[in-house]
C-alpha cells in the first residue's frame, strides 16, 4: 500500500548490504547498485543519525559455515575474505562518510535479525517504524522485510531505493509487497518517503 500517514521523527532507515562486494564489476556484482546509491544517499542525508548500514559478512575460508552455508562457500570460494580480502565488506565510499553518526550492523546471513542485537538496539531507541532501502532486492532486502513484519514494526519500502541483477526480480519484490503483503508494508519512492518522514 503506499503511505497511509506520516512517518514519525524516531523512524529508523536500514540500509541493507550497499558494500564493495555487491558493486560491479565483481561475482556478487548487482547491475542496479550504480543507479541506486544516489536515492539511498537522499535517505540517509534527511537525517543521518537515523540510519543502520547492515554488512553482509562471508565465510573466512572456503569450507567454513554451517549446514548449507558450508557449500555455499566452497561454490564461492573467491568471495571468502581469505580470498577476496577484508576490504570487500566496506560500505560503498559514497556511503563511509556518514558512519557515524549512522550505526553498522555485521551479519553472518540473509537476514538482519539473526541473534536478535538489531531488534534489542532498535527497541531500545523506541523504534516503531523502519525504511528500508538496499541491496539485494529478493534476498537481503527480502529477509529484512519478512523478519520487520514478524516482528511488527511499521514498514516503509523505499521503490527506488532497492536494486537488484534483474529487472524480473526487482518487479516480482515490487508485486509481492504492494499485493500479498500490502498490509504489513508500504511502497513509496524516495520523494514520496521523505515529504512524510516529519
Amino acid at each position: 500500500m503506499p503511505i497511509s500517514r506520516p512517518i514519525p521523527l524516531n523512524a529508523m532507515h536500514i540500509c541493507v548490504d550497499m558494500q564493495r562486494m555487491f558493486m560491479p564489476p565483481g561475482p556478487w556484482a548487482v547491475e542496479w547498485f550504480p543507479q541506486t546509491l544516489p536515492k539511498v544517499v537522499r535517505l540517509i542525508e534527511k537525517r543521518p543519525p537515523r540510519t543502520i548500514f547492515t554488512r553482509f559478512i562471508p565465510a573466512r575460508r572456503p569450507g567454513d559455515g554451517h549446514g548449507q552455508w558450508r557449500s555455499y562457500y566452497e561454490r564461492w570460494s573467491e568471495m571468502t575474505l581469505e580470498n577476496a580480502g577484508a576490504e570487500i565488506i566496506e560500505l560503498a565510499q559514497e556511503l563511509q562518510v556518514f558512519v557515524p553518526p549512522a550505526l553498522q550492523f555485521d551479519k553472518p546471513v540473509y537476514s538482519p535479525w539473526f541473534g536478535e542485537t538489531l531488534r534489542r538496539a532498535l527497541t531500545a531507541d523506541h523504534v516503531d517504524t523502519l525504511i528500508v532501502s538496499g541491496g539485494e532486492a529478493d534476498m537481503c532486502v527480502l529477509a529484512t522485510l519478512l523478519g520487520a513484519i514478524d516482528f511488527g514494526f511499521r514498514t516503509v519500502l523505499a521503490a527506488d531505493a532497492i536494486c537488484s541483477t534483474s529487472d524480473e526480480a526487482y518487479e516480482s519484490i515490487l508485486r509481492l509487497f504492494t499485493k500479498r503483503y500490502s498490509h504489513h508494508v508500504e511502497v513509496a519512492p524516495v520523494d514520496e518517503i521523505l515529504d512524510f518522514w516529519i
